[in-house]
Formats: C-alpha cells, sequence, structure tokens
C-alpha cells in the first residue's frame, strides 16, 4: 500500500521541478545570507546588546513568514493556536537562557579566572580580527554541546534530567522549534558558549558567535527547503537536524550537532536521508506530558535512550 503523500518522505535539500522562482531564491541564498547578515550586523556594532533581540524576532518573522508562503511541507504548518503554544515556551526558554547566563556568569568568572591564571590558559587569538574568532568560539561551543546532546540521547539520566524529550516531541517542526525547549535544558544549551568565553577570556568574539548560533538554530528547524551541498560540510542545514528529529530511533541518533555538523562528520555520527515523520512516538504529547517528561516518558515513546534499551532485550 502506498503512503498518503503527506505520510512520505520529504527531502527539504532537492527542488521539484516546478518550484517558483522564490522558493529557488531561499533555496539557493537564505541560510548563507543569514549568517553573513548576522556576522556583518555584529561587526558594525560589535557590543551591542540589542541585537541578540533583534536578531531573533527578525530571523524568526523572515522565516515564519517564509514557512507560511513556501513550505517543504505544507502540513506542517502551525495551526494559529499551536503557533501560540510553541511561541509561548520559546518566550519562557527565551527568559530562562538568560537566566541561566547571568547565573554562570555570576558565578563561574572568578573561579575559571583563576583556572586560567593557574593554568596558564592565556592562549586566545586576541590578536585576530573579530570574525576568525567568533567562527572559533562557534566551533568550540558545538564542539561541547555535540557531546552534551550526545549524552542527553544516550544516557537515560541525561535524557530524563535534561527534559530534551520535550523539544524532541514536536510533530511538526518549523523556525520556532528551536526555542521550544524544557526550562530545564536551557542551562545546559547556554553552558558551552559562555564555558569558552569564561574560560579563554574571549569577550566580545563570543557575542558574535552566540548570534551564530541564534539565526543557526532558526534555520536548522525551519521547514524550508535549503540546499546543504556546501555549506553543510561544516553548518548544519535543516536536512540534517530533521533527520535529527525523526520519530524513527536510527534515524534520530544521529546528527547532534544542532549549529555545526563538522562534529557528526569526524566522530561517525552523521546522518542523510529524508524523513517521514518527526516526534518521540506515533503521537504528540500534550504540553502537561511534555513538561513532566523529566519525570515520565509519554505512552509510545519510542525515541527515548531507555526505550533503545527495551528494543534490544532478547
Amino acid at each position: 500500500m502506498t503512503a498518503p503523500a503527506h505520510e512520505r518522505a520529504v527531502s527539504v535539500r532537492h527542488l521539484p521541478t516546478d518550484a517558483s522562482m522564490l522558493t529557488r531564491v531561499v533555496f539557493w541564498a537564505l541560510q548563507p545570507a543569514l549568517l553573513l547578515g548576522v556576522i556583518a550586523t555584529w561587526i558594525a556594532d560589535p557590543e551591542n546588546p540589542a541585537l541578540f533581540g533583534l536578531t531573533f524576532l527578525g530571523v524568526h518573522l523572515l522565516l515564519g513568514a517564509l514557512e507560511y508562503r513556501i513550505p517543504a511541507r505544507p502540513h506542517w504548518r502551525h495551526p494559529a493556536t499551536e503557533k501560540l503554544v510553541v511561541l509561548g515556551i520559546a518566550v519562557v526558554s527565551f527568559m530562562v537562557g538568560g537566566a541561566a547566563s547571568g547565573l554562570y556568569e555570576t558565578h563561574l568568572t572568578a573561579p575559571l579566572d583563576a583556572i586560567r591564571a593557574t593554568l596558564h590558559l592565556d592562549l586566545w587569538p586576541h590578536h585576530w580580527p573579530l570574525v576568525p574568532q567568533a567562527l572559533l568560539v562557534f566551533f568550540l561551543s558545538e564542539f561541547i554541546w555535540y557531546w552534551i546532546h550526545r549524552a542527553e540521547h544516550r544516557w537515560t539520566p541525561v535524557w530524563r534530567l535534561s527534559g530534551h524529550g520535550a523539544h524532541h516531541a514536536f510533530k511538526r517542526l518549523n523556525a520556532i522549534n528551536a526555542g521550544a525547549n524544557h526550562p530545564i535544558e536551557l542551562f545546559l544549551i547556554v553552558l558551552p558558549a559562555i564555558s569558552v568565553d569564561l574560560l579563554f577570556g574571549v569577550g566580545a568574539a563570543a557575542y558574535g558567535a552566540v548570534l551564530l548560533t541564534l539565526v543557526q538554530t532558526a534555520v536548522v528547524h525551519s521547514n524550508l527547503r535549503l540546499n546543504s551541498s556546501v555549506i553543510g560540510w561544516l553548518f548544519t542545514t535543516n536536512a540534517w537536524h530533521i533527520r535529527h528529529h525523526s520519530a524513527d530511533l536510527a534515524e534520530s541518533n544521529t546528527n547532534y550537532g544542532c549549529a555545526a555538523i563538522i562534529w557528526d562528520r569526524v566522530f561517525g555520527t552523521f546522518g542523510d536521508s529524508a524523513v517521514v515523520e518527526a516526534g518521540v512516538g506515533p503521537r504528540e504529547p500534550t504540553t502537561l506530558e511534555k513538561l513532566l517528561m523529566p519525570l515520565r516518558e509519554p505512552e509510545g515513546s519510542v525515541i527515548a535512550p531507555t526505550e533503545r534499551r527495551i528494543t534490544r532485550a532478547p
């Protein structure tokens, strides 16, 4: 029996033959243009605190409008009520992430300064131009996040305590899903970048890396057709990350680099295939079930590490 069209695997990194001009422009130019644009905007005023909020708002308004106009999967469009719920979760996550960053900065600055002095870690290339410094922070932070994220999917205690399952629970991905994380997980998400910044005394370049990550995480969750042929060697594209959100366990346990795919390529966890269905199982958990995922897995969940062990048991 042939699966209904909306349930068949959809490749977001290929253009249909009848693609519109807007779809083609977005496919070839959107992701590199956004990355270059945020770097250019930041380098013009490297310490402007308003850039984070303006970048978040501008990128999501643009991606949201494009997802409505030319979605890769029309059946993944968020109904108004669902969009408001996901947006609300993203706003809460935004606030919790800011609070977590503030706490880390307050309590980790002095200890990490001491470690840097004791171990003579004054190695940061401050003499480099800001853009290469920002890229170095970006890829180092993603290296740390790769292993945290991989641990979330490999070890049940980390999966549960982080609440990472809540992020995977959504059946329809749009750019705004980048911020739809369990509040607990925000304390892990902000840790890599701030650790690199404080441990090495980076300074302004760390802000550029954070802005780059902000754009990347929105793009990789977007419901658009985007090219992966060149940019996808270093940077994650939505084709790679949507595969990570697959409801198929083997597909989900790949592509842990949310913003930088290079570490998956290096450590053998890269995967490439079109995805039929996202989520943790055949149905999407309720909002309450998502919030309770650190305590219990929703019925039918097949993505959690616990389920892997059960599946492999004789």
